[in-house]
């Protein structure tokens, strides 16, 4: 008799993005997105003051990047940006775990609501929100770039969630 393989738990931690950290950032976003954030869009939104949380696991010395989020403060809102799952480390629950982190972080700065934008064909990312009381309350059209088949553009529906 076999026995069953262990599981190891994978302990996270949320880390500030920083400069130095946009090339591991940079990589997962580029294998995650047909059009990825530039760096200078995220140089921007650090130098902007916004919310930008990386989630790893591993030693300090050799983190693995789990995730990533971006979201900009307003003043009874926070609006998420950018969030992201390295493609290794989706359908784990991470994104969850930055979903309710941000949720956290976004009570604390006395904000009332959260709000993003999702395209219209990532079913998966709409189901997730909606899980987390998202709920669709608009669409912003052509609000993405342009991919094959799309020459428009791909709309947007815009979700928010009471805090």
């Amino acid at each position: 008799m076999t026995a069953a393989p262990s599981f190891q738990p994978l302990e996270a931690r949320f880390d500030a993005m920083t400069r130095a950290r946009l090339p591991a950032v940079l990589r997962v976003e580029q294998s995650a997105y047909p059009h990825p954030w530039s760096e200078h869009n995220f140089l921007d939104s650090m130098l902007a003051g916004y919310q930008a949380q990386l989630l790893v696991a591993g030693s300090a010395e050799s983190p693995e990047l789990l995730g990533y989020f971006v979201a900009m403060k307003g003043v009874d809102e926070v609006h998420l940006l950018n969030i992201t799952v390295a493609p290794a480390s989706q359908h784990q629950g991470w994104g969850r775990v930055m979903l309710d982190a941000l949720g956290v972080w976004s009570r604390g700065q006395g904000a009332q609501w959260l709000w993003l934008e999702v395209r219209v064909s990532n079913m998966r990312a709409r189901a997730v929100y909606e899980s987390h009381g998202f709920k669709h309350v608009g669409t912003r059209r052509h609000y993405y770039p342009a991919s094959p088949g799309l020459p428009q553009g791909e709309d947007a529906i815009v979700m928010s969630r009471a805090l």
